[in-house]
């Protein structure tokens, strides 16, 4: 197949549709990436990702002659999808509009994988099988160049097959319901309508992201639990003793936030009674809030699977091992208790308290594109590696949550980080009361969906 000799005329003329396309691959791929686009063509997305390493492979002989005539700087080869022999990794890999066009998805989706390391993820995008009508037409008006027999595939077959082929889904969604520019009405459209429920299942592009899920073994499964302490005296040592040890080690650190009761000299106690047989470490906090305390806590941790326990111990330590069995064996990458799935004891949760749980579980499920059963538990369970992506990453947000849990669960969905629930039993407060402001702090909580809901759904 010769190069469209048009080809500079088609990506003029669909100027628009190419830069959402770009938009939204600059959303899923950071800059300074390494990136392996399949059906590169002339490199054109390629080469706006901006990334340290790409490598563009197409079948197209002319494309690829092209391509590196128009971005020297990255590397391109003539070859099938099927037949890559290279075993290279990459950050990203990208199917973009070509996974129509291969012989066999399956052999290639399987072939990809000697291209994954732990933390890759594979980019599809395809086109909406309703609109076929609309993009043979614009072939025939010579608006869209001619695609050839294609695979229509759906959302559900690229999900059947890339489980045939040993990759976990991490979110499907879809992008761009007006691909042709209309002053002010397309921005708006692919901004806003593009993004509601119903409307979006018209929109032109499908797209999966998805993984190959992979275990920790040996000393990358230590554990390192972080627990913010305010007021928390008479639950201290029961932190302690409660908590059963966690893969190859465990370490506990406290962070003292400023309380009124003897918190930091009951710390001081407990880490001196248990140092024979506990690695305890503490520090004072010198900024505010939980987020802080936290972050805090993670500088000092040295183990790889980074913990937030609530030191009021409502999600009782006994049932940390299920945190760490759901990570440990790759089935999820970010964990997030649950405390709405069982029966709570009597005053474990205010009924107002409780409705707002329910609230943001909803605004989250619909911000982040999967299902959300509890955003506030205060349990939550990531790796050292992942935690660092989502630290690196976060000036796309700001420092925007005093609390911590929704800058991780928006930095986990921004990083695409495969989140999955655990249940856990809740139980009532032993000791001391809760440090939760329920107007303010839900007011506070409000607002910080609205502004993330610019930077992560309607971008």
């Amino acid at each position: 197949m010769k190069l469209d000799k048009n080809l500079k005329h088609h990506i003029r003329k669909n100027r628009y549709y190419y830069s959402q396309l770009i938009k939204y691959l600059r959303f899923y791929i950071p800059s300074g990436s390494s990136v392996l686009d399949v059906g590169c063509g002339n490199g054109t997305l390629l080469s706006a990702l901006k990334p340290k390493r790409g490598l563009g492979i197409d079948s197209n002989r002319a494309a690829i002659a092209d391509a590196k005539k128009r971005h020297p700087k990255l590397d391109f080869l003539n070859n099938k999808a099927e037949k890559f022999a290279s075993t290279e990794t990459f950050d990203y890999i990208l199917l973009c509009n070509s996974i129509g066009s291969v012989h066999d998805i399956q052999t290639v989706l399987e072939h990809l994988k000697k291209n994954c390391h732990r933390e890759t993820r594979i980019i599809i995008f395809h086109y909406s099988f309703l609109w076929w009508p609309l993009l043979k037409l614009a072939e025939k008006l010579k608006l869209k160049r001619p695609d050839g027999i294609q695979n229509w595939v759906g959302a559900q077959d690229v999900s059947n097959f890339l489980a045939l082929s040993g990759y976990d889904i991490i979110s499907q969604s879809t992008k761009i319901i007006a691909p042709l520019w209309i002053p002010v009405l397309s921005n708006l459209a692919n901004k806003y309508l593009a993004n509601l429920p119903l409307l979006n299942k018209l929109n032109l592009m499908h797209v999966t992201i998805a993984r190959v899920p992979r275990p920790l073994t040996g000393d990358e499964t230590s554990a390192s639990i972080i627990i913010p302490a305010r007021n928390e005296m008479g639950n201290i040592e029961s932190a302690i003793t409660r908590t059963p040890t966690l893969g190859t080690s465990t370490e506990f650190i406290f962070i003292e936030g400023g309380s009124s009761d003897d918190t930091w000299k009951e710390i001081q106690r407990v880490a001196e009674k248990y140092k024979q047989t506990h690695t305890i470490k503490f520090a004072k906090q010198t900024g505010r809030g939980k987020g802080d305390a936290v972050r805090k806590g993670y500088s000092l941790a040295t183990n790889n699977v980074l913990y937030i326990l609530d030191a009021d111990l409502t999600m009782p330590p006994e049932e940390l091992p299920k945190f760490h069995e759901q990570i440990c064996s790759g089935r999820g990458e970010f964990i997030n208790g649950s405390r709405l799935v069982y029966p709570m004891e009597q005053k474990a949760m205010r009924p107002l308290n409780l409705i707002g749980n329910k609230t943001f579980s909803l605004i989250f499920t619909f911000l982040l594109r999967q299902r959300f059963k509890d955003t506030l538990c205060g349990t939550k369970v990531l790796t050292r590696t992942n935690y660092n992506k989502i630290a690196q990453g976060r000036s796309y947000f700001g420092d925007f949550d005093p609390f911590g849990d929704f800058d991780l669960l928006f930095g986990a969905a921004k990083q695409n980080l495969k989140i999955i629930e655990v249940p856990i039993h809740y139980k009532e407060r032993t000791y001391g009361d809760t440090n939760i402001s329920r107007w303010k702090h839900g007011m506070i909580l409000l607002r910080m969906c609205i502004f993330a809901s610019r930077k992560i759904k309607f971008i």
